[in-house]
């Protein structure tokens, strides 16, 4: 396989809809990934968790204040006392990145309160935090380590648009991270690293194994298939799929639960005014989440505060035991003692059934595909891969031998995201998951071209208006190293390039419905030399986890990069 980095330490930044955290490992020692186990939570929970909360807390001047458990409590705090106004609060801002195709610079997240703020400075603030807090902590094994030494990876799901891609890119440099040492890893693909890298399980580590991953996390289930060659490297084979179908939507049936026993009021004025007891809430949902189980026979219980009572009393003008008989739970929800729900466990299944119903459809679709019928492993991964509901609807439902959770499954795709920092090349081949091409020119074909698009070319050609020269296909395996160079002839110094994509395999005009303008490239050529001798190369690397455009002139040598720019 070929080296990875030579940077003295890979530093890897799992960014969550619900959870962030960051891990690394030095380039002696890559496989010893360490991570950070002390986040700590205030509240009645008291959580030390693995992860901290995906949020950002900023003061009435706009500015940084704090992220995680400790901008949820500080705020909390300052809301009970009455101080947190001009204070703003952002949650779970991630999935505002996915699948947006208006997705812009001047995109906005909403606050705790519904306001509205640009959402590139809340992504910058979040990756800065994270790197503040890696570098303390590295420095307390290395004294005298510089920032240059460090390579950074920060992961992203592999199902996002190029624009999501690019605008996390964009965050962290604005970040502060160089962006000669910033890699993006693709969530499942690290996961599937791991796999290999971690020793998580021997049956997976054998040459030629197929074996498909599923990151399960907050927002997203994210999922690749990939194939173990013999020099240790990894193949895909089928492109990255999956779709909205994480925690967050469990966590939404369950807040629309609270809302119908206490009304929709109370809880809003629990979310505003009563901010830690609305955490204690959510953090003890999310413990109760991941150890619900098709097993538990029981009803489940469920805290509750003195102010959520006294809310709901005052908004729907009932004791709770009466709001509760008149909505007409019957025994399936009773009140215990005064300050406990009990709720049966159909009640609480219902909550995971859609997001859970809606990956099983999908994951049956790829796995009665001819291609897939040698996968007997799944690999399930990620926070919500955790909770054991989901696990055992997976088991039951998809036609594999086996589902493998590994250790601290929600910790796997940062520790394989610090593997793939030390060693990109792991991933041998990625599969197309669009067609990529550029406008152009072409050559007429009166087998597959409509004669009306047709024209003659001052180089003496029938050529067709609005063609499109293909780079890569749909579906197809591209090599981690492959380059793919088209050769054109200018017709102004200035040269545009525009990029499309589509989902069809064979298109042929960048007009046809589904073709979407994805960025346009611009350059110079050098004035003073015949245009007709300028003919130039376009050179594009599917490859890696990001596009990637040569240009290169001919006759000069004049090379650059061009940069994408597929935000608006």
């Amino acid at each position: 396989m070929a080296t990875g980095t030579s940077s003295l330490l890979v530093a890897a930044f799992d960014f969550g809809t619900t959870y962030s955290g960051y891990a690394f490992s030095f380039r002696d020692n890559p496989r010893k990934v360490q991570t950070n186990h002390t986040w700590y939570s205030g509240g009645a929970g008291k959580l030390i968790s693995l992860k901290t909360p995906t949020s950002v807390l900023l003061n009435p001047d706009g500015e940084f204040d704090s992220f995680g458990f400790e901008a949820e409590d500080s705020y909390a705090s300052k809301a009970e006392d009455g101080e947190h106004e001009g204070w703003r609060l952002f949650r779970r801002f991630k999935m505002v990145l996915h699948n947006n195709q208006n997705l812009s610079r001047a995109t906005t997240v909403e606050d705790l309160e519904g306001n509205t703020h640009p959402a590139m400075p809340i992504f910058s603030m979040s990756i800065k935090f994270l790197q503040t807090h890696l570098l303390e902590s590295v420095a307390k094994q290395i004294v005298g380590i510089r920032e240059r030494d460090i390579s950074y990876i920060i992961t992203v799901p592999a199902i996002w648009d190029d624009n999501a891609k690019e605008f996390m890119r964009m965050a962290a440099e604005k970040a502060g991270l160089d962006g000669n040492r910033l890699k993006l890893a693709l969530e499942p693909e690290a996961a599937s690293v791991w796999c290999e890298t971690g020793g998580v399980d021997a049956k997976i580590a054998d040459p030629g194994t197929k074996f498909m991953v599923i990151d399960l996390g907050g927002g997203t289930a994210d999922i690749s298939v990939h194939e173990k060659k013999l020099d240790g490297t990894l193949k895909a084979i089928h492109k990255a799929s999956g779709g909205p179908w994480g925690g967050v939507y469990v966590d939404a049936n369950y807040i629309r639960f609270l809302e119908r026993v206490f009304s929709r009021r109370a809880i809003a004025d629990l979310k505003k005014k009563e901010m830690s007891d609305y955490f204690d809430v959510i953090r003890e949902f999310e413990t109760k989440k991941r150890c619900f189980s098709e097993k538990v026979k029981s009803k489940i219980t469920f805290k509750i505060s003195a102010a959520t009572r006294t809310l709901s009393e005052k908004y729907t003008g009932q004791k709770l035991e009466q709001r509760i008989e008149y909505l007409g739970f019957g025994d399936s929800v009773v009140l215990k003692g005064g300050d406990k729900l009990r709720v049966e466990p159909d009640i609480v299944q219902a909550w995971f059934d859609d997001p859970i119903n809606r990956l099983v459809v999908h994951l049956n679709n790829i796995l009665c595909l001819p291609t897939m019928r040698a996968i007997q492993t799944v690999v399930l991964v990620g926070g919500f891969g955790e909770s054991a509901y989901v696990q055992e609807r997976l088991r039951a439902e998809i036609p594999v031998t086996r589902l493998f959770v590994p250790g601290e499954a929600g910790l796997v795709v940062l520790k394989g995201a610090v593997s793939f920092g030390h060693n990109p090349s792991i991933i041998s081949s990625r599969v197309m998951n669009y067609t990529y091409g550029v406008a152009a020119n072409i050559i007429y074909d009166e087998k597959i071209h409509s004669k009306d698009k047709r024209f003659l070319a001052n180089d003496g050609h029938w050529r067709v208006h609005n063609g499109i020269a293909v780079y890569a296909r749909v579906n197809t395996e591209v090599p981690e190293d492959q380059q793919i160079t088209q050769e054109f002839i200018p017709n102004n110094y200035i040269v545009q390039i525009p990029i499309y994509r589509t989902t069809r395999e064979n298109p042929l005009y960048v007009t046809e419905s589904g073709c979407d303008l994805l960025a346009e490239l611009k350059t110079s050529l050098p004035r003073g030399i015949p245009l007709s001798e300028l003919r130039y190369k376009t050179t594009f690397m599917f490859g890696g986890t990001e596009l990637v455009v040569k240009f290169r002139v001919k006759k000069t040598g004049q090379e650059e990069i061009l940069k994408l720019n597929c935000l608006k």
